[in-house]
């Protein structure tokens, strides 16, 4: 009913793309305003919002915290919850990220996957069924700008405007959505009142977003005794380690350069953690020193990401996957040196638990050298697989892609969370490489277009 008007508009669509991907919407959260979370998003959510407006729809700029997109009229209202912000991208692409690249039928750009194609596919999908037919519910599109950090964007909407009584969230995977793990940000810190011999002096780990599995990571050593034993020593565990390390000395500075593999935290396996690495050589070093680095041993013991958690004394898998962690940050300042993790905690397990774990750790290992605090605590989503929209949405995908998909589970976070009966739906496809947060971030035009039509079927489901 909807594929030849979609078809139709195809290259509009990716025009469309391509102009929002040009915008660096990096959220910056501030002190404006008419701008909380910065010049750039707010300069995005206008012109998605100016271009909802001469699509024929309503729109609405809520603050400057978010903003929507609506069609229909009735007393129900369905909303797809999308996100415009995104994560900063590094100068390692092959293609610059915040200028759309067409090549090989992909659109190449930083948030073509996550989220601004399928917000421009649910877009499109909401013009198709608006020009097509009449229905009885209102349709929105709400955009959140704070998506890839805090929420506050979405926390502000629920606290002024009206909530979905359905929804679906095209931040995720098909066929869909039917659990997320529980998210939790977990920060260690010690002050550096004793510095060592060999003394950090600079981290740089190029901005890395705690959700993002870090690419590089540097740390400037200075000491006094720079020996060719200290010298041989750190070679030779690079070599052994194979770590993708490189030891640059000058004078009396040892700079370390770790390199690895960006990646969504939800996904550390598919990444290689720079900082980890880092970590590593440097708990090595101390050790060889003699030196005893509380904050290090901490990470060694526990949060080495070769342990996968389970070192946390908490053994917590079920049907959503097992406890996931990523280094995220590391950072020196203050005098104050603190790594920052992202854990993805499974849905059956109490997220209370996990926090415990690690007071209880530093409290008996650590004797106050180091402190813990916690922030980004989000509880988990589930809903039965039997669950109408569950099925509702499983099958339209599986009716258009001729597939046998069931419901998944995920470690991702979507705003479907944030939203009573409603679930993540697409847009990456079962068997596709997730390209969210990594470096050449594209999506297939074919796919932007058929996620485009399978939203525009679910549109006209949810709205009959």
């Amino acid at each position: 009913m909807f594929d030849k008007f979609i078809e139709k508009r195809k290259d509009e669509m990716i025009d469309s793309l391509s102009s929002i991907i040009a915008f660096p919407s990096v959220s910056v959260e501030t002190n404006n305003i008419n701008e909380p979370f910065g010049t750039d998003c707010n300069a995005v959510l206008k012109y998605v919002l100016d271009l909802g407006k001469r699509l024929g729809f309503r729109t609405k700029n809520i603050d400057g915290y978010c903003g929507y997109i609506e069609f229909g009229e009735g007393d129900e209202l369905v909303g797809i919850i999308g996100h415009l912000d995104v994560v900063p991208a590094d100068d390692n692409w092959s293609f610059p990220p915040f200028k759309a690249t067409i090549k090989d039928n992909k659109i190449y750009g930083r948030g073509a996957i996550d989220d601004k194609g399928p917000v421009i596919a649910s877009l499109y999908a909401m013009k198709a069924v608006m020009d097509t037919i009449k229905i009885h519910k209102r349709v929105r599109l709400i955009l959140g700008l704070n998506e890839e950090k805090d929420w506050k964007c979405i926390e502000y909407y629920k606290k002024h405007e009206e909530l979905p009584t359905v929804g679906f969230s095209p931040d995720a995977d098909f066929p869909c959505i039917y659990a997320e793990k529980g998210l939790l940000n977990v920060h260690i810190n010690q002050r550096l009142s004793d510095m060592p011999d060999i003394k950090i002096v600079k981290i740089d780990t190029n901005n890395n977003a705690i959700n993002v599995v870090p690419k590089f990571c540097s740390i400037k050593l200075e000491t006094q005794n720079v020996n060719k034993e200290l010298i041989n020593f750190i070679q030779n565990t690079i070599a052994e380690k194979k770590l993708n390390i490189k030891c640059l000395v000058q004078n009396n500075t040892i700079t370390i350069e770790s390199y690895g593999k960006s990646a969504h935290a939800a996904h550390p396996d598919l990444g290689i953690n720079a900082i980890s690495n880092a970590l590593i050589l440097l708990n090595d070093i101390y050790s060889y020193t003699n030196i005893n680095f509380p904050i290090l041993n901490f990470f060694n013991k526990f949060i080495n990401i070769e342990h996968n958690g389970k070192s946390l004394a908490i053994d917590c898998a079920d049907e959503s996957g097992s406890l996931t962690l990523n280094v995220g940050t590391l950072s020196l300042e203050n005098n104050t040196i603190s790594i920052r993790l992202n854990l993805r905690i499974p849905v059956n397990t109490n997220i209370d638990n996990i926090c415990n774990s690690f007071n209880i750790i530093i409290d008996k290992h650590y004797d106050k050298k180091l402190t813990v605090s916690f922030s980004g605590i989000k509880s988990p989503l589930y809903i039965d697989k039997n669950n109408n929209l569950v099925q509702t949405l499983c099958n339209i995908f599986n009716n258009y892609t001729n597939s046998k998909e069931e419901p998944i589970a995920i470690g991702g976070a979507t705003y479907a969370r944030a939203f009573n009966n409603c679930i993540s739906f697409g847009a990456n496809f079962p068997g596709d490489t997730d390209m969210c947060h990594q470096v050449d971030e594209f999506i297939s035009i074919d796919k932007f277009i058929l996620s485009s039509k399978i939203y525009a079927k679910a549109i006209y489901e949810l709205t009959k």
